[in-house]
């Protein structure tokens, strides 16, 4: 085995709190490496340790079978290692070029070598079959050539170590297949992947070896065809799980909560028409671009609409979010951290950001202190967030699938009768995963309706009771849970690109 890196006994605690204790693997040049564990698992500060961004408390690196001992992401970079991070760190108002080149431009007499720079970037490009000009700005890109952009600037760099961390989650699906086919090409030239995931069949698909991280600790390792996905998530929470979606409990009634008609608004969404029932969940699926998420605003009343109807339980309310709470509708954003939470503010805080009116107490509607913090105290409960003190302690500390219980439970303390969920499981690990899936069962069980929205069609298929799917802002049909077929509902989903 041709090892490029290797750790023992690798350890990080803050404040006396390990984080990693005593790691010990080693990842052969040439392979694709697969990294899984739930958020907390540890990963982020490993990933620390190699990018020279953490000081480890113990423990020893080796690049190449020599001592690796990185004081920053500098060193890092030197070494020839490059990060492919989930939220990119590209600069949108320059080029492509000028990403590639921004820790350093060649000069030719005493100038900017543009034409060495553009001929440089095109020859790279061109390894990724990426044929775009190489001084188009990048804020121009879609998010899966911006994603190739990055890797771009780590061959750039020389990279022999790739670290993609979490690099799929705004990408569409025919984006995910163009990355993995580089990623498999960037193997093929010899270079080498680390590949973070919480989509577990992804990392099936391309890893050789897969590590399993837990509490801090690694827990499994060994040749990714011994891995099954039961296996991962066994391993991952420490049991087993029965299977990445709870028993059904919700039953479809006959009655309707939500009813759209014929929703138009030129150039977003045309003569869409929607039904929820009590306790059903609706799984909405579509493309990046379908109109998934702007059919979510203009049913909240974030966004105005041209001609149709919307009626909750009978009623047409007024436009605007507003009247859509009182008439009972919660919408939980795609964008939990910028549009969600108050990451500042405490997690009870948050808790009652929405139903802030409902605790006020007497004519001057003081705010009743203990009652806030006794329904926050059974929310916390409820939701199983995990917590030491949610009165003090700030949103932004909490892992995201317990920041994306906060912000369901932030909703449900108003009781509605109908969810918006976009992407609501997106960056989550699986164990939080399931028990988002276990929430959104008991609103349904409990009479509510669900609409849930997903790029991820494995999620609607084990958690809906319909698909509805949508291609550039219209409807191309919807499929009832005893006839849900994969292919089918891709089809309808790439209508006008495959007709």
């Amino acid at each position: 085995m041709n090892e490029l890196l290797a750790v023992k006994n690798l350890s990080k605690a803050w404040f006396g709190v390990p984080a990693n204790s005593n790691l010990s693997f080693s990842i052969a040049q040439g392979t694709v490496t697969g990294i899984i564990g739930q958020n907390g698992a540890g990963k982020s500060t490993l990933m620390g340790m190699l990018g020279g961004t953490v000081l480890p408390s113990g423990g020893e690196m080796f690049w190449r079978g020599q001592p690796y001992q990185p004081r920053d992401a500098a060193d890092a970079i030197k070494a020839g290692i490059g990060f492919i991070h989930q939220e990119l760190n590209l600069f949108t108002n320059l080029s492509v070029a000028e990403n590639l080149y921004i820790d350093g431009f060649p000069r030719r007499m005493g100038l900017i070598d543009w034409k060495a720079i553009t001929q440089r970037t095109r020859e790279i490009l061109a390894r990724l079959d990426l044929d775009f000009d190489p001084m188009i700005q990048v804020g121009r890109l879609s998010p899966g050539e911006r994603q190739l952009v990055e890797i771009a600037r780590a061959l750039h760099n020389e990279a022999s170590l790739l670290i993609f961390d979490e690099p799929t989650t705004s990408l569409t699906p025919r984006e995910t297949e163009r990355l993995f086919a580089t990623i498999d090409g960037l193997k093929a030239e010899g270079r080498t992947i680390i590949y973070i995931s919480h989509i577990l069949s992804d990392v099936q698909r391309l890893a050789d070896r897969v590590i399993v991280l837990r509490d801090g600790k690694l827990v499994e390792q060994g040749p990714a065809d011994q891995f099954t996905i039961p296996l991962m998530i066994r391993s991952m929470i420490g049991r087993d799980m029965g299977g990445l979606f709870p028993a059904r409990s919700n039953k479809p009634q006959p009655d309707p909560i939500l009813v759209a008609q014929n929703l138009t608004q030129p150039g977003v969404v045309e003569d869409v028409s929607l039904t929820i029932h009590k306790g059903e969940i609706v799984g909405l699926f579509g493309l990046m671009g379908s109109g998934r998420t702007e059919l979510a605003r203009i049913l909240f009343g974030l966004d105005p609409f041209q001609s149709g109807r919307i009626s909750i339980e009978g009623k047409s309310p007024e436009q605007g979010p507003r009247a859509r709470i009182e008439a009972g509708m919660a919408f939980v954003t795609e964008e939990r951290r910028a549009e969600g939470l108050m990451m500042d503010a405490s997690i009870a805080e948050n808790l009652t950001l929405v139903q802030l009116d409902g605790f006020g107490a007497g004519r001057l509607g003081i705010l009743d202190r203990w009652s806030m913090v006794e329904r926050t105290e059974q929310s916390r409960t409820e939701l199983s967030i995990k917590a030491a003190n949610i009165q003090e302690q700030p949103a932004k500390a909490l892992s995201g699938g317990n920041q994306q219980k906060v912000v369901i439970g932030k909703w449900q303390i108003g009781n509605p009768r109908l969810f918006i969920l976009d992407e609501p499981t997106r960056g989550v690990d699986v164990g939080a995963k399931f028990e988002i899936y276990s929430l959104v069962d008991k609103i349904a069980a409990e009479g509510g309706g669900v609409l849930m929205i997903s790029s991820e069609l494995d999620e609607l298929l084990g958690m809906a009771d319909r698909i509805v799917v949508m291609n550039r802002g219209e409807v191309t049909g919807e499929i009832a849970r005893e006839q849900f077929d994969r292919e089918r509902i891709l089809a309808m989903a790439f209508r006008e690109v495959i007709a």
